[in-house]
């Protein structure tokens, strides 16, 4: 049982990397037209959380009933999630609040939507290589 979650909580996490490479598009599919690009990043910004959260669920239900205690890859991968979760309610709410009509203001933003995107994949590639390090041996967490 314990095995079937964490392979769930393995495939969400695949989603998510999808999701956030996905989201690379966003600026440069809205480009031409800001009001889209507030619409789309709104949209990103939902099933960001969503997966992230389901994440979350998932790996907390095999944390309990795999009787695995607060490990260190545990404990990073509690930071990470925060973090990205912070990262993205930030990038949201700066597109929310800008005045994104101005054209100056529009490529500010694209270009910091890419730059944290960017950042963003790093943070889980980095956890997703720590585990896969972890499950191989090489490195004890």
């Amino acid at each position: 049982m314990v095995e079937q979650i964490l392979a769930s909580h393995s495939i969400l996490v695949k989603i998510f990397l999808g999701l956030l490479i996905a989201g690379l598009l966003i600026p440069m599919l809205t480009s031409k037209d800001p009001l889209s690009f507030k619409k789309f990043s709104f949209i990103y910004t939902m099933f960001f959380q969503a997966i992230i959260t389901m994440i979350a669920f998932t790996g907390l239900i095999a944390m309990v009933m795999g009787e695995f205690g607060f490990t260190l890859s545990i404990i990073i991968m509690i930071v990470v999630w925060v973090v990205l979760m912070y990262i993205e309610i930030r990038k949201y709410r700066l597109i929310k609040m800008a005045k994104i009509q101005n054209e100056d203001t529009h490529k500010l933003l694209n270009g910091a939507f890419l730059k944290i995107s960017a950042v963003q994949i790093l943070l889980v590639a980095i956890m997703v290589l720590l585990m896969v390090l972890k499950v191989k041996g090489v490195i004890s967490l």
